[in-house]
């Protein structure tokens, strides 16, 4: 009686056993598909372009305050022959010297088929934003020779469709410098009271 228990339990054991190694080699084939795929498609991250920058604003005042508010127009554009993108979240803030000196402003969800280009013109703003002092020396300087260096960003997360495949997510980091001219107002085009548009054209940085 004994030994028929001792069987009894030795074959449950084989067969957790085999259905754990079923279970792996499922996983294991169905990562290998997906990097098979991967590599075979080669996907590309997509490409920004900063193109213009519209001021409304930008006012720095004491104690180290800083008031903006522009509206950018920066567009991306899908390199891939076979991979869609999803961008299921993106904001868009400024910074100066790796301050963020605007809220962050969001981009709607959207899809971005192959070969597609899409264009984005949000308004990124603060209001007394506080500024660490140094670099509201620094920012007051470069406004005194008119120009000034800012870095528009976007971060947030995407997904590639791959026929009917969707991947999970994966971050996404935009950067943009952006050189303003703002001592000089006919190096843009006014477009309202006190509110220049300066033409950038400047390739971004996108790490995913």
């Amino acid at each position: 009686m004994s030994k028929d228990c001792g069987n009894h339990g030795g074959g449950k054991e084989a067969a957790v056993r085999r259905i754990c190694a079923a279970v792996i080699a499922f996983i294991i084939i169905v990562l290998i598909t997906i990097f098979l795929v991967w590599v075979i498609l080669r996907p590309t991250k997509p490409r920004f372009i900063l193109q213009d920058a519209t001021v409304f604003a930008f006012n720095l005042s004491q104690p180290n305050l800083l008031t903006t508010n522009f509206q950018i127009t920066f567009a991306s554009r899908n390199p891939n022959s076979k991979i869609g993108i999803y961008y299921d979240r993106l904001h868009v803030y400024a910074t100066y010297r790796n301050q963020q000196i605007t809220l962050r402003t969001a981009i709607p969800p959207t899809y971005q088929g192959h070969k597609e280009d899409n264009v984005w013109s949000p308004f990124v703003y603060g209001t007394a934003v506080p500024i660490a002092p140094y670099n509201s020396v620094a920012l007051g300087d470069e406004q005194g020779h008119g120009l000034v260096q800012l870095m528009i960003r976007a971060d947030g997360r995407v997904r590639w469709k791959v026929g009917t495949l969707i991947t999970g997510k994966y971050h996404i980091h935009v950067r943009c410098p952006a050189l303003i001219n703002l001592g000089n107002k006919a190096a843009g085009v006014i477009v309202g009271d006190n509110a220049v548009k300066y033409t950038l054209v400047t390739k971004c940085s996108v790490n995913v």
